[in-house]
């Protein structure tokens, strides 16, 4: 995914705020939410069974200059490659692991820290 700053660049200036105030308290934010949901992503995926190193695998990539995040399994990882398998299933088996469930908790304190950045820079 590519994003392109320009137009959030171009409501900045109609409002009268520093674009750069945004590129530099925003990425925090991006990086906590990040932290949060990759650890509710590991402690769902925390097993003894058979992908007992799984969890280790899940990791995250700032993207977009920190205000984007990339977040899950790393295939090079050990297990990590068992991504696909654990989260949506075989045409034989049904997903283990819920996908969305650390992204939806974590979704209304994200919602609350970009409002509370948005407020501050207005």
């Amino acid at each position: 995914m590519s994003m392109d700053f320009s137009q959030v660049e171009a409501l900045a200036e109609q409002l009268g705020v520093d674009a750069e105030d945004i590129k530099k308290k925003v990425p925090p934010v991006v990086r906590k939410g990040a932290l949060n949901i990759k650890d509710g992503m590991r402690a769902d995926a925390a097993n003894g069974g058979h992908y007992k190193h799984f969890n280790r695998s899940i990791t995250y990539d700032e993207t977009n200059g920190g205000l984007g995040a990339e977040i899950g399994p790393d295939k090079g990882l050990i297990q990590g490659a068992l991504g696909n398998i654990l989260y949506f299933g075989t045409s034989n088996n049904t997903p283990v692991l819920n996908l969305e469930g650390p992204l939806q908790k974590e979704t209304p304190r994200f919602e609350r820290a970009l409002a509370d950045v948005a407020e501050e820079i207005l």
